[in-house]
């Protein structure tokens, strides 16, 4: 009982952050499940289960609104969400910018509920979008410059959005008639490979253990990639030694074969821990340097 407490303590806490939290799917809709009962279980700032899929809201003063959005995904590996550091606090960082923020808490694919485990995260995200851009007008919101943010495995889910064309999401409502892809991406320490470059662990929670082929090219985003992909932003380190900036490498040459405005930018230091402030040298800069690229394509205004 005092660990039930507990839990819905912290999930308290969580809510508490942010405006609103608005759950992706109604009762008994939610595709892809099992049906069984999974209960939200949350550590050390880190989503560690996930029952209730949703987006937290952090809506900008009417004042300061500039009509843009941002679904953030957080990072976590694919085995938890670190809803704070790579959500909570970016959400907050995009509001100074008068950009409105949803912060994606979605199913880990390691989940026992699931039918289909490498599905369910994007169908979380498509849903996330659609939700949004339904309630755009009512949100003072442009559908036509909402776009989507990841960190590392987070990464991996925003540049699946943005890439895989595939309706994972339909479920026969309202919300189906509703684009769910971006119009703009930032990617930070992104996952994009599933071969040989990619992170172990985002790998094996997303596919399993032993999957195809065919699977891992699927989820290789630098495949994926054509004209249906939105510009995008990227920011690594040279120094990463959880996911090698060659990620980053491969998704940008890929934009470039296919024509995609882009903005790629490595850092020699930063190692897997680029975060909004304290970042060693230059690294720093590359909140200013997303910041500007908004600009540049239109997003903000100068």
């Amino acid at each position: 009982m005092r660990k039930i407490i507990m839990i819905l303590l912290l999930m308290t806490i969580i809510k508490s952050q942010a405006q609103d939290f608005i759950p992706l799917w109604t009762k008994g809709k939610m595709p892809n499940s099992k049906g069984l009962i999974v209960k939200d279980s949350i550590n050390n700032e880190r989503v560690m289960q996930v029952g209730m899929p949703g987006i937290h809201a952090f809506f900008t003063s009417i004042q300061e609104n500039k009509g843009a959005a941002v679904l953030i995904i957080p990072g976590g590996g694919y085995h938890h969400l670190s809803y704070n550091i790579s959500g909570f606090q970016l959400a907050k960082w995009f509001n100074t910018m008068g950009i409105n923020a949803f912060v994606l808490i979605h199913r880990l694919p390691i989940s026992p509920d699931l039918k289909e485990r490498e599905k369910a995260p994007l169908q979380d995200a498509e849903r996330a979008m659609r939700i949004i851009r339904k309630n755009a007008v009512n949100w003072k919101i442009d559908s036509n410059k909402i776009g989507v943010m990841g960190c590392s495995a987070g990464g991996h889910l925003a540049g699946s959005l943005g890439t895989i064309k595939d309706d994972f999401s339909i479920i026969g409502d309202e919300y189906d008639g509703y684009s769910f892809k971006p119009n703009f991406m930032i990617l930070i320490s992104p996952v994009i490979d599933m071969g040989k470059e990619t992170h172990k662990g985002s790998l094996e929670n997303l596919l399993g253990p032993n999957p195809s082929a065919e699977l891992i090219k699927k989820y290789s985003l630098q495949f994926q990639v054509s004209d249906y992909t939105p510009p995008t932003f990227i920011a690594h380190a040279f120094n990463d030694k959880t996911v090698s900036p060659k990620n980053s490498l491969l998704f940008y040459d890929a934009l470039l074969s296919n024509k995609i405005p882009s903005s790629l930018h490595i850092f020699n230091e930063g190692g897997h821990a680029i975060a909004l402030r304290n970042n060693p040298g230059s690294t720093n800069l590359w909140t200013n340097l997303c910041e500007q690229w908004l600009m540049e394509i239109n997003i903000l205004k100068n």
